[in-house]
């Protein structure tokens, strides 16, 4: 198994711009990009430029989050990674970005007609969420080594306390960002 990878200047980037807008809600995030990331990389070794497109869905896709615990993120999230994306002169990788984003929850596998790496991220994001429990494949001990390595620091915590806010705004749909 490749080494675990804690540090991409890109995911830094991205994410240290938005550091004042997370509290203390930026470090537990930071390692749930990491980790997310090391999972994509087990189901997917990455050329350069599709390594680049998944730091940069990592680091956005749960970050329209903040300020403000919304649990209705996804098209907060891709509006920053479109504006990042369009800034960065990347115009080429909005759709694919933004896929990535939109269904990173989504509980069935993606269609065969979306980027072989909206599904890439889709796993690595179930498999962190889920602490290991939909593993796609994965072995425990991989899981477990990541996990390991790169600490939780409540993360999971804070998503519960978010969902149980939510809950009671409302009722019917507080889980709103899942996609079937």
């Amino acid at each position: 198994m490749n080494s675990i990878v804690t540090e991409i200047e890109l995911v830094e980037d991205i994410i240290g711009s938005h550091k004042e807008h997370m509290g203390d809600q930026f470090l537990p995030y930071k390692n749930h990009v990491y980790r997310v990331l090391n999972f994509c990389f087990m189901f997917h070794e990455p050329s350069p430029e599709e390594a680049d497109k998944l730091a940069i869905a990592a680091a956005f896709h749960d970050l329209g989050m903040w300020p403000g615990d919304q649990i209705d993120y996804l098209d907060p999230s891709i509006d920053l990674a479109r504006t990042y994306l369009l800034r960065n002169k990347r115009d080429e990788w909005v759709e694919e970005v933004s896929l990535m984003i939109e269904f990173h929850h989504r509980f069935r596998s993606c269609p065969k007609e979306f980027p072989q790496l909206v599904e890439v991220i889709r796993r690595g994001d179930w498999v962190d969420a889920t602490k290991g429990f939909r593993r796609f494949g994965l072995k425990r001990t991989e899981i477990q080594r990541v996990q390991d390595t790169i600490e939780n620091l409540g993360f999971h915590d804070n998503l519960v306390r978010i969902t149980k806010k939510e809950f009671w705004k409302r009722p019917f749909n507080p889980l709103p960002m899942m996609k079937w």
